[in-house]
């Protein structure tokens, strides 16, 4: 774990616990990437039986001696012993946590190696610090060749991000057919890479092309504006290509999504509008989503789109075992699919799971009481306005049928057609196996993703 993201007290605190080990960070970093699997994979098999022994398992009996999976008992016993403030037991365990941990090994060892770095954080309440480091950190190191370089690999090995562009674009066709000027309002995180196929359609359709408006609400705190006008250009460029009357609209610096309005938004009476929401809805703070959704509902669209992660991490976020729990089998999941997606030297891997480290911090080691007194103090020094690099960005997913709830007091279902289905579906059959698409059921509208037969991605419709 690299302590420089703390202050020279938690740094010393580390130290003292780890008794003046290096971060692996520090060790690693040097050190070719499959020469440093092959070491620290040896390491990981040594000390199994000693990390199951820590947890009280009996290692001559557990399955995880031979699979190598050990990680997961011993982070949730550090998080119990947190939660129970058991400082020696806290102490031990940080310990053991980092002699195994590694970005660099095995799918154990990355977990143990991100997980570490939130626990440390919720131990010594220095999660906000970290996460705005990490969030700047992040931001220095951004640039428009490396984040699309990095998102078109990852839609071209794995359907985590394209299944929710297919199934949106698919019913943004339908409901906006036969209109002639569409306004679609973007608010998601894969810089643009959904429309240019939304684009070709709208070139091919049998009647008039139609003037097309894309807003394009910036929600990700490490997007700078130097990205956004890269993106622009191509996208304009593209249009013209495609023979697409098009403008392109780009809004950022915003508090939260509540700010948005008509006005803002430049909605127009004549423009048929649809709302894009992927990955976008979990980063407004929870007491404030039904306000989102009826703001949504004000500029009266034709269609809205949400694709979201399932997980919850809001219902259990008052008890840190439960939430740290559901954390971390979402992020195992997430961890496994991109080991067996990429090339176990990948570097576009290896940033994936960084990525991750933000959202760790900031659902299991940032106080909400912390962050909104954080953001005050912020607005109050810079009249009413926060810096990219605050705390605010909430992390809190909620799982379909928690969205379903929300959004069902302002919109009714949108039903995806089979045409709709059928192209998720052939989608699919691109990518190695292990990856179906689950129908809803009674009482959740929408489609999933499942990998090896675990939700891992909602998609849904809805209509006025």
């Amino acid at each position: 774990m690299d302590i420089s993201l703390f202050t020279s007290k938690e740094a010393h605190l580390f130290n003292s616990i780890t008794n003046n080990r290096q971060s692996h960070d520090q060790i690693t970093s040097s050190i070719d990437m499959e020469s440093s699997n092959q070491l620290h994979n040896n390491s990981s098999s040594l000390s199994s039986e000693a990390a199951l022994a820590a947890v009280g398992a009996d290692p001559s009996q557990s399955a995880a001696t031979t699979t190598g999976k050990w990680a997961s008992g011993l982070l949730k016993e550090c998080a119990r012993a947190i939660s129970e403030k058991d400082s020696s037991k806290i102490h031990h365990l940080l310990w053991m946590l980092n002699e195994l941990a590694s970005p660099y090994g095995d799918c154990d060892q990355k977990l143990a190696s991100y997980f570490l770095q939130a626990l440390f954080c919720k131990a010594t309440d220095s999660g906000l610090r970290c996460h705005k480091t990490l969030i700047s950190v992040a931001e220095k190191s951004h640039s428009f060749d490396s984040a699309r370089k990095l998102i078109l690999k990852f839609q071209e090995l794995s359907p985590w991000t394209t299944f929710g562009h297919v199934a949106s674009n698919g019913a943004i066709l339908e409901a906006l057919e036969g209109q002639t000027k569409l306004h679609i309002i973007d608010i998601s995180n894969t810089l643009c890479t959904q429309w240019p196929t939304l684009l070709e359609a709208l070139a091919t359709r049998n009647d008039e092309t139609p003037c097309l408006k894309l807003t394009v609400v910036v929600v990700n705190a490490t997007v700078v504006s130097s990205v956004m006008k890269e993106i622009s250009q191509r996208m304009e460029k593209f249009a013209r290509l495609m023979g697409v009357p098009f403008e392109f609209n780009v809004i950022s610096g915003l508090n939260n999504l509540g700010e948005l309005t008509k006005e803002g938004l430049g909605v127009q009476e004549d423009e048929a509008i649809a709302i894009n929401c992927i990955g976008a809805l979990r980063r407004v703070e929870i007491n404030q989503r039904e306000a989102v959704i009826g703001m949504f509902e004000s500029l009266k669209p034709k269609i809205v789109t949400v694709v979201e992660e399932e997980a919850d991490f809001s219902s259990t976020r008052s008890d840190f075992v439960k939430c740290f729990e559901e954390c971390l089998r979402f992020y195992t999941l997430y961890f496994e699919m991109l080991e067996e997606s990429f090339p176990p030297t990948s570097n576009e891997k290896l940033m994936l799971e960084r990525e991750c480290s933000r959202s760790i911090v900031r659902v299991l080691a940032c106080d909400n009481n912390e962050v909104e007194e954080e953001i005050e103090e912020e607005e109050e020094n810079n009249n009413g306005r926060r810096s990219n690099s605050n705390g605010g960005e909430s992390e809190r997913r909620e799982k379909g049928s928690q969205w379903c709830e929300k959004l069902m007091k302002s919109f009714s279902p949108f039903v995806f057609s089979d045409d709709v289905v059928d192209d998720v579906k052939a989608l699919l059959k691109r990518y190695q196996s292990g990856w179906s698409l689950v129908l809803p059921n009674e009482t959740t509208s929408g489609i999933y993703l499942t990998w090896k037969e675990e939700p891992v991605i909602w998609a849904s419709a809805w209509k006025p």
